[in-house]
């Protein structure tokens, strides 16, 4: 009986697999399409293996510029994030006192407060200062992802006993050495959890780049697909020559990310 269910656990899984597979199969084999064929057959694989779309597609996006920005933007955000939100979430947690209790408590607040209320007038102040670009856009995504972070940093923290600081500071460790050196390596698996959430969503992030990103040659992968899907709307097989090249580099990332990523949610879990 036990065998039969686990069986039809793993026929349910497969099928479910090969769903969530199949627009990648048909945005994949498309992209070497032609025009013409893409009309005429969606599901069967190409006759010949053209590389054009490809090529037009990498040009039209400046590609390579293009993913230099989202992985600058985004590597430079998701650095910033995790030493300021560990740092801060460090010092709430260990100065046990009302206006602590009251800084950690506006953070959290701060997580229900919706982007839309808050667009505008953002953008308003940052265009006064003429901070409407890359930079302008990293110093952006710090403030509202820090919220979170410090806030999965601080339940972390509340697990791991004081008497390690005090053992640290008794053997001659100043603050700044007792919470790199003893405290942010016991956090790692709360640190790869930080850093997967907001790699996914500062890279894949369309709405914010778009209010703060003026510069032409400064557009990220979003940002720029966009872009290019409004040019090519009728030409679907370099619109999805172009969306294979997007995603290509989160591919890459998953691929060799996967076992710290893995070990790094479970070790949460079990924490």
């Amino acid at each position: 009986m036990k065998k039969k269910w686990n069986l039809k656990l793993e026929i349910l899984g497969l099928v479910l697999a090969l769903l969530w597979l199949a627009p990648f199969y048909l945005m994949f084999v498309n992209s070497f399409k032609s025009k013409k064929e893409i009309f005429m057959d969606t599901i069967s694989p190409p006759e010949n293996w053209s590389f054009d779309n490809y090529i037009t597609a990498f040009e039209e996006l400046d590609f390579l510029q293009t993913l230099f920005n989202s992985l600058l933007i985004t590597v430079v955000s998701v650095v910033l994030i995790i030493v300021f939100s560990a740092m801060a979430a460090y010092a709430l947690s260990r100065a046990k006192s009302k206006l602590s209790t009251v800084l950690f408590f506006t953070f959290v607040a701060a997580m229900l407060i919706p982007f839309q209320s808050v667009m505008i007038p953002l953008v308003t102040v940052f265009g006064k200062f003429e901070l409407l670009n890359r930079g302008g856009l990293i110093f952006m995504y710090i403030g509202f992802g820090a919220s979170l972070s410090i806030f999965l940093y601080h339940g972390a923290l509340n697990n791991i006993p004081r008497s390690l600081d005090e053992a640290a500071t008794i053997d001659g460790a100043n603050r700044w050495q007792v919470f790199w050196h003893i405290i942010f390596p016991i956090l790692k698996p709360i640190t790869v959890t930080v850093a997967i959430l907001n790699i996914i969503w500062i890279w894949n992030d369309y709405l914010l780049p778009s209010l703060v990103i003026n510069t032409p040659g400064s557009e990220t992968i979003p940002l720029k697909m966009f872009f290019f899907f409004g040019e090519y709307t009728k030409q679907w097989h370099l619109a999805l020559a172009g969306l294979t090249l997007a995603i290509v580099p989160v591919i890459i990332f998953y691929f060799f990310a996967q076992r710290e990523i893995i070990k790094g949610v479970s070790d949460g879990a079990v924490k």
